[in-house]
């Protein structure tokens, strides 16, 4: 069961990655952000999205974070922190997160609620793959826990006018 002081962590933590969300966006960038804390809920990295582009489509905030966090810790630390994100992480993000040895994620809104959000625009084709599937099809436990309706209204604000 999770403690009232658990949750506050998390929503403290989502709503930084929201500003991280807002930095990625005002550098050009699309509206995404990620952060890995430790077991006290330090922060150890922060990631927006990086370019993506017709020949770099891997820029992700949780994928990049993933891939920076893997080169500067051991598999035995990282188990023991938490990749927080504004979205559900998608498939690909997933994936580089179990690969990664993070042990936990926490998101703000959901893929679903992301795809709402995006519509048909072609820069985000989401996969309607919730990251508890693609994490329970691996050999390792990964937590997650998502979404956060406290952090929706926020989260959601950074996406607007965005998405055509």
């Amino acid at each position: 069961m999770e403690r009232a002081d658990d949750r506050k962590r998390h929503i403290r933590l989502l709503l930084r990655c929201v500003e991280v969300s807002i930095r990625a966006r005002a550098s050009g960038n699309r509206p995404f952000g990620a952060l890995l804390a430790d077991a006290h809920g330090r922060v150890l990295l922060e990631q927006g999205n990086v370019e993506v582009t017709e020949r770099m489509c891997t820029g992700h905030a949780e994928a990049v974070l993933a891939a920076e966090a893997s080169r500067r810790y051991p598999k035995a630390r990282l188990r023991e922190c938490t990749l927080y994100s504004t979205a559900e992480p998608c498939a690909m993000c997933a994936g580089a997160i179990y690969w990664s040895g993070i042990g936990r994620v926490v998101y703000g809104i959901s893929e679903r609620r992301l795809a709402e959000l995006t519509g048909g625009d072609e820069r985000n084709p989401t996969l309607d793959l919730p990251c508890r599937t693609v994490f329970a099809a691996g050999r390792r436990p990964i937590e997650v826990l998502g979404p956060f309706p406290e952090v929706e209204a926020e989260t959601v604000a950074v996406h607007a006018g965005y998405w055509s």
